[in-house]
C-alpha cells in the first residue's frame, strides 16, 4: 500500500514538481498539497497522512507560519504523521533532525532523492492500516453519522461546510481542503464549492458553464474549466458512450 503523502510548499511550480515526484515513485500518494501553514494545519488535525513534506520558510514567513514552527507544533501530537522538511538551503538541518524530522531534502529536488527519501519513510513509519472513516455531521442538536460510501457530496457555502447524503444535509467542521485530503481519489472535485461521491453520479446535463450532474437527488454544478475533466474521469469505467 503506498504512503498517504500531503505537500505544503508556498511556491506553485515547486509544489507542482513534488507532487509529481512523488506520485511517479509509484511510493506514496499526495493526498493534499497546499501553499500556507494556516491551510496545512486544519488538514494535519483532520487527515488520515502518513508523511508531510514541509517547506522551511513559507510565505509571509513569521515565527507563527513557517514551516519549522508548523513541524515543531506538530511532530508530538498523537497520530501525527512523518514529517519531511524541504529547503534550497542546509542551514537548518540540525535544528530540523532535533525535531525528529525523517529526512531533509534541499531543492532543487531530483528524482533519486525523492525515491530515497521515501524509502526512509517506509522503513521508519510503515503506511497505516486503512479504517472505515465516518463523517459526523450536525442537524440542531443532533449528531448524525454517514459513512463515506452513503455520501453524495460535501459542500462549501458563506464560509461554512456541508455533507449531503440520504440523511439530508448536515453541518460539518471541516474545509473541503481537509476532506479531500482524508479520502482521496474518492471524491472528485467538480467546482470549488463542491466535491462529489462519483459512485453516485446518476446524470451529467448540458455543457461549459452550464454543466450539472445529478448525485444522488441532489443538482451539483460543475465549473466550467473542469466540465471537460470531469466528463472524462466519469467516462473512464463506463460503456456505451466514447470518449470526445
Amino acid at each position: 500500500m503506498r504512503l498517504r503523502a500531503f505537500v505544503v510548499e508556498d511556491e506553485w511550480a515547486t509544489r507542482n514538481y513534488l507532487v509529481e515526484l512523488l506520485e511517479a515513485s509509484g511510493a506514496a500518494e499526495v493526498v493534499g498539497a497546499v501553499a500556507s501553514a494556516d491551510d496545512a494545519r486544519e488538514v494535519l488535525d483532520a487527515a488520515s497522512i502518513d508523511v508531510a513534506f514541509v517547506d522551511i520558510q513559507l510565505a509571509g514567513g513569521t515565527s507563527e507560519s513557517d514551516g519549522l514552527a508548523l513541524v515543531r507544533a506538530q511532530v508530538a501530537r498523537p497520530g501525527a504523521p512523518a514529517f519531511v522538511l524541504a529547503t534550497a538551503h542546509s542551514q537548518h538541518a540540525l535544528e530540523a533532525f532535533d525535531l525528529g524530522v525523517v529526512d531533509y531534502l534541499t531543492k532543487p529536488f531530483t528524482e533519486a532523492r525523492v525515491a530515497q527519501c521515501l524509502s526512509r519513510v517506509c522503513a521508519r513509519v510503515p503506511p497505516r492500516v486503512p479504517s472505515q472513516l465516518r463523517i459526523v455531521g450536525r442537524r440542531k442538536r443532533a449528531l448524525v453519522f454517514v459513512r463515506l460510501d452513503e455520501v453524495w457530496a460535501f459542500e462549501a457555502a458563506e464560509r461554512l461546510a456541508y455533507v449531503h447524503a440520504p440523511q439530508g444535509r448536515l453541518d460539518i467542521d471541516l474545509s473541503l481542503s481537509a476532506i479531500e485530503a482524508s479520502f482521496g481519489r474518492t471524491l472528485l472535485r467538480v467546482h470549488r464549492n463542491w466535491l462529489v461521491n462519483a459512485a453516485h453520479v446518476r446524470e451529467l446535463a448540458g455543457s461549459g458553464a452550464d454543466t450539472e450532474l445529478l448525485v444522488g437527488e441532489l443538482r451539483v454544478p460543475v465549473a466550467r474549466e473542469r466540465a471537460v475533466a470531469v466528463r472524462e474521469m466519469l467516462l473512464v469505467n463506463a460503456l456505451g458512450i466514447r470518449p470526445r
